[in-house]
């Protein structure tokens, strides 16, 4: 239907013709999401048309039909100008239910929502819908929000969140998540005002059907127990979202320590739970992940201390099952092999600094990982072990994935380089110890435990036959000079000489060398340095 047309129509329509007229170009439109420009004019006096509709007192299924119609046309990015003043968020606040116009009408009492037709419901529904669209596509309409106070709103609607319908509740979670990712200034009056975490806790604890039966301890799953429905997953991921958000970058202080660590304890609960599908079980683990990342690394203790569940004992009584559903989804997102830094730096970063603080999380995550070694002919890069492929992405193109996984490995060697180089081999391991100053050896910075790691038989027999570099038993090779007389070695010895000599010249190449405290530097410089006397550190 041409878009004139309906605007002239609209001026003279009452309220069943206007519904009516409204819900033709709904039909039409519905599947629309690219919008021709030269029609940007009349789509924005459609919506300001639409909002007049709205600001009258209509029947509820004329509201519902010119929500709509503001849903199709708040895709447009460009066409929002009547929707983003205050007038028009307002509007859409009070179609919400989230009374979100200050002092005043704002302090009437919320409909209940068994109280309200599921005409009204659809109202709300599309109304929050409109509202995320032009949240998302409106920097004007994200100011006006603020300014409205529609995150005051929204936090008083997630406290009535046992009685939402699952619409209702999964778009009133999915614009707090769009507002606070959208206006970082937004966070901290959520914070610390509206206790938004706090809140968002107990939407995920009864989403997820927590049942407590320790300070930090839900009961374990039902092994019978069907997957979690759909519906509940959805809504539980945006809660996670929006939680990610609000606590990232955020340094809470002895007063958050309970809400982090019973944050900890849900997304263990969570961890443990099975979803309608494999994909939407490892989309749960990913944001569950995410979020674990925000919190002191002090509160990942939740995740093995279980006392009324019990663990194992050759771990202190620790139970381990957490941390392997972490390590199995970790090998997950490793065989992918795409979008790495995504999908898999985040778990590495939460397995590297759950090992560093907790003894039996690296004693448990290094016998699964790097389990002693007995076949050292093969190189540690090939094959198909989690060693294997993590070894690979020490070599990584990228550089993140590069040096979170070397990192992962090295704190699981308690920071060793004699043990990484163990594992690794030299060649696979030069980066990160560029990166540390480790060239000359030693160890990194964190102080770990003194259990002490045995060799087995095979490698103890194997090991003065180990190329340090390669990090395996190589088969011998025959040696190139073997037949050269003394004067045709040193011809070769000074063209290979000559030619590192020019390369050096034309600044292709720069001989480098390793000073004393394990950095590399010119090798001119190196030369220069006088020798550090390292009597008295320890050894391995």
């Amino acid at each position: 239907m041409d878009l004139n047309t309906i605007l002239s129509q609209l001026e003279a329509s009452n309220e069943e013709e206007t519904e009516k007229l409204l819900r033709q170009y709904n039909q039409e439109n519905s599947h629309t999401f690219t919008f021709e420009q030269k029609e940007e004019t009349l789509r924005s006096k459609l919506c300001q048309s639409v909002l007049t509709v709205l600001g009258r007192q209509v029947q509820p299924s004329c509201q519902k039909t010119c929500l709509e119609t503001l849903r199709i046309l708040s895709r447009d990015k460009h066409v929002l100008s009547p929707v983003a003043t205050r007038e028009g968020m307002l509007i859409l606040g009070r179609m919400a239910r989230l009374h979100s116009e200050g002092e005043g009408d704002d302090n009437q009492k919320i409909v209940q929502e068994d109280t309200q037709s599921e005409e009204e419901e659809r109202v709300v529904v599309e109304a929050l819908k409109c509202l995320c669209n032009v949240v998302y596509n409106s920097p004007a309409a994200q100011q006006v929000s603020v300014d409205v106070q529609l995150a005051h709103g929204l936090c008083r609607s997630l406290r009535t969140a046992s009685t939402w319908n699952h619409e209702v509740g999964l778009f009133t979670l999915r614009l707090l998540f769009l507002l606070s990712a959208l206006r970082p200034d937004v966070r901290g009056v959520m914070r610390r005002e509206l206790h938004a975490v706090k809140l968002l806790t107990e939407v995920l604890e009864h989403t997820l059907d927590v049942h407590w039966v320790g300070p930090y301890e839900v009961a374990s799953p039902d092994p019978q127990a069907l997957p979690m429905p759909a519906e509940d997953n959805e809504r539980a991921m945006e809660a996670l979202k929006a939680s990610f958000n609000l606590t990232l970058s955020y340094v809470g202080g002895e007063e958050d320590e309970h809400q982090f660590r019973l944050i900890a304890a849900i997304l263990r609960h969570l961890l443990m739970q099975k979803t309608e599908t494999e994909e939407k079980t490892e989309e749960a683990h990913s944001h569950a992940v995410n979020l674990l990342n925000n919190l002191p690394v002090s509160c990942l203790d939740v995740l093995i201390d279980l006392p009324v569940q019990g663990g194992q004992e050759k771990y202190g009584g620790k139970n381990m099952d957490a941390i392997q559903v972490l390590l199995d989804f970790m090998e997950k997102r490793i065989d992918k092999g795409s979008n790495y830094k995504e999908c898999l730096t985040p778990v590495l970063s939460l397995l590297t600094e759950g090992s560093r603080q907790h003894r039996e999380i690296r004693r448990y995550i290094k016998a699964q990982v790097l389990p002693p070694l007995k076949d050292v002919k093969i190189r540690p890069e090939i094959g198909s072990a989690v060693r294997n492929k993590l070894v690979r992405l020490m070599t990584h193109v990228d550089m993140g994935v590069k040096q979170t996984s070397a990192e992962f490995l090295f704190v699981l060697c308690k920071e060793s380089v004699d043990n990484l180089l163990k594992y690794t081999g030299y060649g696979n391991a030069a980066g990160l110890l560029v990166a540390r100053g480790l060239l000359a050896g030693g160890r990194g910075e964190t102080q770990y435990s003194e259990d002490e790691d045995s060799d087995t038989e095979e490698y103890k027999t194997a090991k003065p036959f180990i190329n340090p570099i390669t990090g395996h038993v190589e088969e011998p090779m025959p040696n190139p000079i073997e037949e050269m007389t003394e004067e045709q070695k040193e011809y070769e010895a000074q063209k290979l000489a000559n030619m590192f000599d020019k390369l050096s010249r034309q600044n292709v190449i720069r001989p480098m060398g390793v000073r004393p405290d394990g950095t590399l530097a010119p090798l001119e410089e190196t030369l220069c340095d006088p020798p550090v006397d390292d009597s008295g550190s320890d050894s391995d």
